[in-house]
């Protein structure tokens, strides 16, 4: 009889953090490095409102030296075209039409992730087209998201399947917890963090500590199935 050696559990989860929507990232420039220093964020994603690219540009620039040096990436939201004039390391795409648009000016030198994949033949095609990440489970134009179940469902299919990460949109510490639990590479947090009355600092502590216990939850369920 050959034993089969158990599989080790993937690694924990990353943090992946978006900002509020930004006009002016002053206040927030000058917070982010020590927020950054509270829990392992391995991107910080960039949303700003839309102006004028030159404004856009300067501000990714100002945010640069308060996001990079933490060893994190910085990621703008939508406009890859702003990516390599305002130092930044990537951009998050939304939807496959614009994916097809972006990859041309991100691709060999910028990380490209999506979202907005309403279906499986989407995220595939996300796949097959060279993504660095695929996002599952954020909210729509009109606000609306699929289930946790269906979020899950969706991460823990890809986990098994393909090689790029999939990221996990939470907007809560137990869906955090339940998309590490599901094979999530990375949780992206957001209003879930900025909106916390005790401060952000103290919600990325609990959104991180939330991972690792869906994490665990997975070296437990091997462990069990192999006894």
């Amino acid at each position: 009889m050959v034993l089969a050696k158990p599989v080790p559990p993937p690694p924990a989860p990353r943090l992946y953090l978006a900002t509020p929507l930004l006009e002016d990232p002053a206040a927030l420039i000058a917070t982010l490095p020590e927020l950054l220093k509270k829990a392992d964020v391995a991107a910080v994603l960039v949303r700003l409102k839309t102006t004028d690219q030159r404004t856009m540009i300067s501000r990714i620039k100002a945010l640069a030296p308060a996001i990079q040096p933490s060893g994190a990436a910085l990621l703008i939201d939508r406009h890859a075209e702003l990516v390599a004039r305002a130092g930044a390391d990537g951009a998050h795409i939304d939807g496959i039409e614009a994916l097809e648009d972006a990859m041309s000016s991100l691709k060999p030198d910028w990380i490209a992730g999506v979202g907005g994949l309403p279906t499986r033949h989407d995220s595939m095609a996300a796949g097959e087209a060279g993504v660095d990440y695929v996002l599952f489970g954020e909210p729509d134009a009109k606000g609306e998201r699929p289930s946790v179940d269906a979020i899950a469902e969706r991460l823990q299919w890809w986990a098994e399947l393909f090689e790029p990460p999939c990221v996990g949109y939470a907007a809560t510490l137990i869906e955090a917890r339940e998309f590490a639990a599901a094979g999530a590479d990375f949780v992206l947090v957001g209003d879930l963090i900025w909106d916390d009355p005790r401060g952000p600092a103290a919600a990325l502590v609990d959104a991180e500590a939330a991972i690792r216990q869906g994490h665990a939850s997975i070296s437990t369920k091997a462990s069990a199935e192999q006894d």
